[in-house]
This record gives C-alpha cells, sequence and structure tokens, in this order.
C-alpha cells in the first residue's frame, strides 16, 4: 500500500483541510452573556444530539471597582476558559436596545472586552437574540431567567441550577449547537 501511494503524507499532514460539519462527531461550544458585573460563560460539548456541561460560572467583580479593572478580568477569565476547554466556536448574546444611554455604553465595553479575548484565540463568534434563546429554551421570548435556568438544568440534566448569568450563557450554548444540528437551515449571525 505504501509503494502504491508512494511516500505520500498522510491526511494529517494536512491541518488546513477542514472535515464537513456533520463528520464531526463533538464540538465544544462557548457562551458568553457579558455584563460589567457579572459575565456569564458556559461550556458545552455537543456529541450528536446528547449536549453535556463541561463548565459554567460568573465573572464578578464587585460595585468599588474601576470599569477598567472590570474589564481586565473579564478579558483573563475568558482567555483562561478558552485555554482550558479549547472550544470550537462562541456565541455571545445579542445587542439589546437600553433606555439608558450610559448603561448601554457599559454593556458595550463588557461585551467588547469579552469578544477581544476570543476573537484572540481565533474563534468564530456568533450572536443569537436574547428573545431568541428564550423562546427556543423555554418557549416564550419574554421568559424569565428563574424559567430559563430551571429548563438549562434539565436539559443538561445538573445537580443544581446554574447562577442566572451562567444559565443564560449555558442557553446561548445549547440554542447554538440546536441550530446547526439542523444543516444550517436557520444560521446564527456571524459576528
Amino acid at each position: 500500500m505504501k509503494k502504491r501511494l508512494g511516500g505520500k503524507p498522510s491526511r494529517e499532514a494536512f491541518p488546513h483541510v477542514l472535515r464537513h460539519a456533520s463528520l464531526v462527531t463533538s464540538k465544544i461550544i462557548l457562551g458568553v452573556d457579558p455584563s460589567l458585573r457579572g459575565t456569564g460563560y458556559g461550556v458545552i460539548r455537543f456529541e450528536k444530539s446528547s449536549p453535556v456541561a463541561l463548565a459554567h460560572g460568573t465573572i464578578s467583580c464587585p460595585k468599588d471597582w474601576a470599569r477598567s479593572r472590570c474589564l481586565a478580568k473579564i478579558s483573563q477569565m475568558l482567555r483562561d476558559v478558552v485555554l482550558e476547554f479549547r472550544p470550537d466556536v462562541c456565541v455571545v448574546e445579542g445587542l439589546f436596545f437600553a433606555q439608558n444611554l450610559k448603561t448601554a455604553i457599559i454593556m458595550g465595553e463588557a461585551r467588547g472586552a469579552a469578544m477581544a479575548a476570543i476573537a484572540e484565540a481565533g474563534l468564530d463568534i456568533y450572536e443569537i437574540a436574547t428573545r431568541k434563546v428564550k423562546q427556543a429554551i423555554v418557549g416564550y421570548g419574554a421568559a424569565q431567567k428563574i424559567a430559563v435556568a430551571k429548563m438549562v438544568q434539565r436539559m443538561l440534566n445538573l445537580a443544581e441550577q446554574p447562577a442566572p448569568d451562567a444559565a443564560d450563557a449555558l442557553a446561548l450554548a445549547l440554542v447554538h449547537a440546536q441550530e446547526n444540528s439542523r444543516h444550517g437551515l436557520n444560521a446564527p449571525k456571524k459576528l
């Protein structure tokens, strides 16, 4: 067989050759729900049709911290999560329309700090609107955070209910996995 191939290198020697998404049996997805004082993150592994939670938590910053210190912590913690779990893709909460301009700017700063840290790792980043996530997880686009947390706990078979921001991040990852398992009929927005 080796003579017939003429000493050609195996496919593994070509790391740039990508496999079609339908051939990939496992995919690790990082979900991020950015906020200055409580950025939620969740990491799931999606194997065929059964998702498994690998990690989740909230990057908390005390109220007396300067914004710059919070942004640095968000970036560093997400870099650590990416290094530890090596996700294939990231999904963040879509932009919302805030009544208060100052709140919108602060939320944008937290989102930017999170996205910059993730983009440094070379991950593709997608966004999904909050109402779409709630609709997909709970069945109601204006569902309360507690309802999302309960459904995420049930869907991932978690022993305890995740904190609200972590539950939102896990919900983002779950919805992204569901949408991609449908062969791209309703593709999420890539940033």
